[in-house]
């Protein structure tokens, strides 16, 4: 009796926990699904001809220690990264396919992150913000439309933490070499009746550089609220950091760099008894933060959309300390005493900015079996001044406290509309159209930093097409081409350099996807032209920011191949390599006082060869080892081919180490990760500047251009180790 009331029981029982199970994955899938609505505009799937990779929160995760995002994006395809403190904290840059950050759009949950005027990205201003990434996609060339400033080498989209059905918290700390040190606490309640989730991240991070005087004090945050209902899910996030750094932007020369690496001239300065000291607070400090408000609607099978509202206000100041700066600069009234007149003093100065960023984006998705339309329309509005004062001063001249030496606006809205179809032909082929408006107005009054008058008023009309189409040969191989067009304001500085043409760029991919159940290989060839490039010149201006040239036609031709290979159960290989060729055709410079053609000259900063590869070994099932190396080949920082511009190549290699301990009490696991970076230790420079002037004292009657440049040396070995422990 009891074995006959037995089975019938387990089977219900059965039943019960596979239909809860069921519904559980069915809302997982759906908050993942609306939760990807915020990124779909900008983002592209798998099989569209567009050259992209993933990263996943997991991946993120093995090497998130408290190093900058640029760093942990380093071993995708075409990626070179470098930092200015030289281990990966402070500020971090990344360049894609010889594309300076500048040019590489970023959005957060499809709002843009690049500085509208430098349209740089400064990640510094949003430390640790890896803990708070639930996936992002880098798209490398022009990448399919998305909002903010074109891209001109790549594009990246992040999405930030979903909404978690289940509550959860954890605590995380970790501990490196030059003092650098990461604390954080996340949470998520959960949701709550089924509807609510409140999640939030609190963190910390600090070092000392491996640069003298490079440290760097972190602070940020992350807070988030979701509502989530039949179809809808509704967002409110605000996240946003602050940062303190001392100056590492000014780099060192070649002497330096062979007897003193660590060294940074930042701050240096003479005092009375002609002592060497270094001003204790050159540092650069800045808050950030961003407000975002997400609507996420899905009305059936097929139609969906999304309204985003952003704000984002920034301020913040470097100081400086100069010596002996005249007062003119500076609007100072000049001293008489005793029968002399005093017009120069030591001081220190701030220069600030302070800036508001607003954003409404709204997009609406279409798809059934055939079609896959979206279609929506972005608009943002900037507003930022930048202004300077003197704090102190030997001699003030006349001067009052918090007066600005100089003070100026900048302006900048952008309205954008596009519409992209994805048309499924038959089995075989799918074709792909975008198409997008992008509508730009800049204005300016008031003063520079050097106090000259910059007055801009101009607007900018771009129609940026893409179109491509994707050949499934059969399950394991797919091919794909497009072509796209971009077209890209000057920044700021550009502007203040004379420099008021836009640039237009095209771009041409072919590719081939091969997958297996244990083999992924991506092979394109991409050909981008342009027509006023933009390029740097390697040489940087008083703030440590580039300077750009227009270069008239140019071109990237390259290869690039990465693979995702199974050699068993516990052995996992992934490889990549960039091989290209970046020339600016018949490039014009000044030499020796004359104009002269140099032909077809390297684009600067931009490697023939970039590889790396990760070799991942998990010997059981909670540790994993992986192994990972990063050749970047030579390269110039300049456009002229000058062997003083020249960045040898390098191959550094690191060690990564997780373990998760599981079934322990209190805890639902702990995460030890261990990094070890440059394990062989070497001795490399990742990026410098390079510079020409003309000089006519030496020989007077006669002109010679002199070169110079300077390095930022990065750190030798090093470690992070960090312990995760999650509730």
């Amino acid at each position: 009796m009891k074995k006959v009331l037995f089975y019938p029981i387990m089977l219900m029982l059965s039943i019960s926990l596979n239909a809860q199970k069921k519904q559980t994955d069915s809302i997982n899938s759906d908050v993942e699904k609306l939760d990807e609505v915020l990124v779909k505009s900008v983002r592209v799937e798998a099989d569209l001809p567009i050259t992209h990779s993933n990263l996943s929160k997991e991946e993120l995760a093995t090497r998130n220690l408290g190093q900058d995002i640029p760093i942990l994006l380093n071993y995708l395809p075409g990626v070179v990264t470098t930092t200015d403190a030289g281990t990966g904290v402070g500020y971090t840059y990344i360049r894609v396919r010889g594309s300076d950050a500048s040019r590489v759009n970023v959005t957060l949950n499809g709002i843009p992150f690049n500085d509208a005027e430098s349209q740089g990205t400064f990640w510094v201003n949003l430390p640790d913000f890896a803990s708070s990434i639930e996936n992002l996609q880098l798209q490398r060339g022009v990448g399919t439309s998305t909002n903010g400033s074109g891209a001109f080498g790549a594009s990246l989209n992040l999405l930030t933490d979903a909404v978690s059905k289940e509550a959860s918290a954890e605590i995380s700390n970790s501990f490196g070499s030059f003092g650098t040190r990461r604390h954080n606490v996340k949470f998520s309640t959960g949701l709550l009746n089924d509807h609510i989730e409140i999640a939030g991240r609190l963190s910390a991070i600090a070092s000392d550089g491996y640069v003298d005087r490079a440290s760097s004090d972190l602070k940020s945050y992350f807070l988030q609220g979701a509502y989530l209902d039949d179809g809808t899910l509704i967002k409110a996030v605000a996240f946003g950091g602050h940062e303190i750094t001392y100056q590492s932007w000014n780099g060192i020369d070649q002497e330096t760099l062979d007897n003193n690496r660590t060294f940074n001239p930042a701050g240096q300065y003479t005092d009375e008894d002609g002592n060497t000291r270094f001003y204790d607070n050159e540092v650069d400090n800045y808050k950030q933060d961003h407000y975002q408000l997400h609507w996420n609607q899905k009305y059936n099978n097929q139609w969906s959309s999304n309204l985003g509202l952003n704000y984002t206000y920034g301020r913040g100041f470097f100081e400086q300390y100069k010596e002996d700066e005249n007062f003119e600069d500076y609007d100072f009234i000049p001293i008489i005493l005793g029968g002399e007149t005093i017009n120069t003093t030591d001081l220190v100065r701030r220069r600030w900015l302070d800036n508001d960023f607003y954003v409404i984006n709204a997009s609406a998705n279409y798809k059934n079996n055939i079609l896959d339309i979206d279609f929506g329309a972005f608009y943002s509005y900037y507003d930022g001044d930048h202004f300077g004062e003197v704090i102190w001063a030997q001699n003030a001249g006349g001067s009052q406290i918090r007066d600005n030496y100089y003070f100026g606006n900048g302006k900048k809205d952008e309205f954008t509309i596009f519409g992209k179809t994805t048309y499924r032909i038959n089995d075989k082929w799918s074709a792909f159209l975008d198409l997008q408006g992008r509508f730009v107005g800049y204005e300016t009054s008031g003063l520079t930093s050097d106090r000259v008058a910059l007055e801009v008023d101009e607007r900018y009309d771009f129609f940026n097409p893409k179109l491509g189409a994707t050949f499934q040969l059969n399950t394991s191989n797919q091919l794909y081409t497009s072509y796209a067009r971009a077209n890209r304001e000057p920044r700021r500085s550009d502007f203040e350099n004379g420099v008021d043409t836009a640039e237009r760029l095209n771009d041409i991919e072919l590719g081939w996807r091969f997958k297996t159940n244990k083999t992924t290989i991506n092979t394109n060839i991409y050909y981008m032209w342009y027509k006023d490039q933009l390029v740097l010149t390697g040489a940087l201006d008083d703030v440590g920011a580039p300077i750009r040239t227009t270069s008239g036609e140019s071109y990237r031709l390259g290869i690039e191949i990465d693979a995702n290979i199974i050699l068993s159960d516990k052995f996992t290989i992934k490889p990549n390599v960039a091989l290209s060729t970046n020339k600016n055709k018949d490039f014009i410079t000044s030499r020796d006082g004359d104009l002269v053609n140099l032909g077809d000259t390297n684009i600067s900063y931009s490697p023939d060869i970039v590889a790396g590869n990760m070799f991942i070994y998990q010997p059981i099932k909670n540790l994993q080892l992986g192994f990972l190396s990063k050749f970047v080949g030579e390269q110039y920082m300049g456009n002229i081919d000058s062997e003083t511009s020249k960045l040898d190549s390098f191959f550094i290699n690191d060690l990564n180490i997780v373990y998760e301990i599981k079934n322990i009490p209190v805890f639902k696991s702990i995460v030890l990760t261990g990094l070890v970076n440059n394990v062989f230790d070497s001795e490399y420079v990742s990026n410098g500047y390079f510079f020409t002037f003309d000089d006519d004292f030496s020989n007077p009657g006669t002109i010679t251009t002199v070169e110079g440049a300077g390095f930022y040396p990065q750190a030798g070995i090093n470690f992070l180790v960090g312990a995760t422990l999650k509730f």
